[in-house]
């Protein structure tokens, strides 16, 4: 399976931009998907999970901000990124589990990913 990342751009404090990823290569509706990012000089952290089952987890620094969704029959996941700040500036990448319907829940854990999409810029200017 590849992943593709789209949507990254320059936008205002106070903007909104939807990220994409859209995988090939094999269907993505048993597995989890991820979105991490990666700002400079800093280590990768995780933004947004969707379980295979659909349901999300947000890490405390975008959670009521950024939304993360997923549709199977477009074998693609967004990340819905609102009320941004200059601080969410990074690379965005997305990810997926490499095990199907893993109910595990170290999302932390890059590990856990076995395919990473190439990553998109997110510049947000203050």
């Amino acid at each position: 399976v590849q992943l593709q990342a789209s949507g990254g751009g320059l936008v205002q404090s106070g903007g909104s931009l939807r990220l994409s990823c859209a995988a090939s290569g094999r269907m993505i509706n048993d597995y989890g998907m991820v979105w991490f990012r990666q700002a400079p000089g800093k280590e990768r952290e995780l933004v947004a999970v969707i379980r295979w089952t659909g349901s999300t987890y947000y890490a405390d620094s975008v959670k009521g901000r950024f939304n993360i969704s997923r549709d199977n029959d477009k074998n693609t996941v967004y990340l819905q990124m609102n009320s941004l700040k200059p601080e969410d500036t990074a690379v965005y990448y997305c990810a997926a589990d490499k095990m199907p319907r893993d109910y595990t829940s170290n999302y932390y854990y890059t590990g856990r990913y076995g395919v990473w999409g190439q990553g998109t810029q997110v510049t947000v200017s203050s």
